[in-house]
């Protein structure tokens, strides 16, 4: 067991640890602003319509702001499952009388899957200190698992990117489970996955789900990082453990 320093808060005896991806371990930003372009360009050539300004109409609709230059606050990209993001693209093409839209939104977003496969190095950004907080986790004997609502096969792909298999015991992604964030059931998978009850384990996310999964699984505690989207006192409301990011939970040796 290990501890960890967030904040002015110590919490001890914690057996595993559970981190969000995007906005947690993965720049929220360069990952998905890639990725939601390329599936907007993709449905706009499927349909022949100008890329002007249906791209970044489109863009906006799935969660990318680019005027901004920002995920918006309110997703659905980076905070909700992918069915739920293919969804805003069909209901906007709805909106401009185009059919088929379900199995065309579904095509577009499996090609730019496989096409990403090669444009890894461009698209993930380790967030400062994430690499270093794997390390020491693992080196002290903390078992570590993923909970994402991306894919977990999109999951493990970035996983290799980064060269980190080894310090992951186990990724769960929303596909892997009847109901995502905020329900308990992905922290549920694994606890059967590593053979760890939920009292000993610690959530680590940038969103509000992800506190909020951390609290219906009953986890130990759910660490809130500011390296995402949501507003610091709608994370402060739901948990005392808040840091600007994961450069700021600190390993301690546990005292017991």
């Amino acid at each position: 067991m290990v501890s960890l320093q967030a904040g002015n808060q110590l919490i001890e005896d914690v057996s595993a640890v559970v981190f969000d991806k995007d906005g947690t371990l993965i720049d929220l930003y360069t990952y998905w602003a890639n990725m939601i372009q390329l599936r907007a360009e993709k449905i706009c050539a499927h349909y022949g319509i100008d890329e002007e300004p249906h791209k970044k109409s489109l863009m906006f609709a799935m969660g990318v702001d680019v005027e901004k230059k920002m995920i918006r606050p309110e997703g659905p990209v980076g905070i909700l499952p992918r069915k739920i993001v293919q969804k805003a693209a069909e209901d906007y093409l709805s909106g401009l009388g185009k059919e088929q839209v379900e199995e065309s939104c579904f095509n577009a977003f499996k090609s730019v899957d496989e096409q990403s496969i090669g444009l890894l190095h461009q698209f993930i950004e380790f967030i400062p200190g994430a690499f270093e907080l794997l390390k020491i986790l693992k080196e002290n004997d903390c078992r570590i698992a993923i909970a994402t609502t991306d894919k977990t096969e999109r999951a493990n792909l970035a996983i290799q990117h980064l060269g980190i298999e080894k310090y992951i015991d186990m990724v769960v992604g929303a596909d892997r489970v009847e109901y995502s964030k905020p329900a308990p059931d992905m922290i549920r998978l694994i606890e059967k996955g590593i053979g760890i009850d939920a009292n000993q384990m610690v959530m680590i996310g940038d969103a509000k789900t992800d506190v909020q999964l951390g609290i219906n699984a009953g986890c130990k505690a759910s660490i809130a990082v500011l390296t995402g989207l949501t507003p610091k006192e709608e994370l402060a409301s739901l948990t005392p453990h808040v840091v600007e990011s994961v450069k700021d939970i600190h390993f301690m040796a546990n005292t017991n």
